[in-house]
């Protein structure tokens, strides 16, 4: 079947865009793994599917719904950069007139935003660091009171990291992920460590891994491994989390620029019941038709 798409992308980290509203779509595993492949398909990080809300919300009060898949064709819950396309999709393509869009994902209800500069506010929603919520199983020795967790690097060559252990924060911001506080991003070894970790039994369903480097209480530099797609120029709930991680640990200040392979991210959050808030730009490459 012929399918009409988008090709985004938010700071490097591409999607394509399948309007679900407009024509029938019901993708399997195999037809996104297809479409996400770079030499027989279109090529992205992740598929968005924009849909209509479920009839079991208040249509009057949810705009959309959006679902996202990674390029492996799993299913997954958020993505930071994913709303910001999409928010710039709907709009441009006319779905909707509204500045702010209020949304369901598979983890819940976000708010989005566009600013007279074309670049999307996301209320992200309070990130939460229980690890049950990851879900992650910790050690029995690790302490939840400061977010501080380790794991035993005893499967990995030493060129991978000089230490026994690798420590790290967690939190889920719809979507699991942990950070590591690294010294040189740019030569961390991060596919190799990030492959072991997003595997680890210790994470049941897989994990979104962040490698930051602090450059001060206002500015960090940020790789992510993400889950089912590998390491990306850019990750939004990465960056939501390595802020969080940060600023629960009393590394970083409310407000924070994260310096991603491709650009730049701003994070506000203001702790305590204030949602974690993500600006950024969302960019059109192109318009296509593929045959499934």
């Amino acid at each position: 079947m012929p399918l009409n798409f988008t090709k985004m992308h938010g700071l490097g980290n591409d999607f394509v865009v399948i309007d679900a509203i407009s024509q029938a779509v019901n993708l399997s595993p195999e037809q996104v793994r297809f479409i996400a492949d770079r030499r027989f398909g279109v090529g992205c990080d992740q598929l968005l599917l924009i849909e209509a809300p479920d009839k079991s919300t208040d249509e009057s009060v949810i705009d959309f719904k959006y679902r996202i898949f990674n390029a492996d064709g799993s299913e997954v819950e958020q993505c930071g950069n994913g709303a910001r396309c999409f928010a710039r999709f709907v709009r441009e393509k006319q779905l909707t007139n509204k500045d702010t869009i209020t949304v369901q994902t598979h983890s819940g209800i976000i708010q989005l935003t566009i600013t007279e500069q074309d670049e999307v506010i996301v209320d992200m929603g309070q990130p939460v660091f229980a690890p049950e919520q990851l879900p992650f199983i910790p050690a029995k020795d690790d302490s939840q009171d400061d977010n501080r967790y380790t794991l035993k690097l005893d499967t990995l060559s030493d060129d991978v990291n000089t230490e026994k252990y690798v420590e790290f924060a967690a939190v889920s911001m719809g979507n699991p992920h942990i950070t590591l506080k690294i010294a040189d991003v740019e030569h961390y070894p991060v596919a190799k460590l990030g492959q072991w970790l997003e595997s680890h039994p210790s994470f049941p369903k897989r994990i979104n891994v962040g490698f930051m480097q602090i450059i001060n209480r206002q500015q960090i530099r940020l790789r992510v491994f993400e889950r089912g797609s590998g390491e990306t120029l850019a990750c939004g709930t990465g960056a939501c989390a390595a802020v969080a991680n940060g600023i629960s640990r009393g590394w970083l200040d409310e407000q924070v620029e994260v310096i991603l392979p491709a650009g730049s991210l701003h994070i506000q959050w203001q702790q305590g019941e204030h949602s974690l808030m993500m600006t950024g730009p969302a960019s059109f490459v192109y318009e296509g038709q593929i045959t499934l």
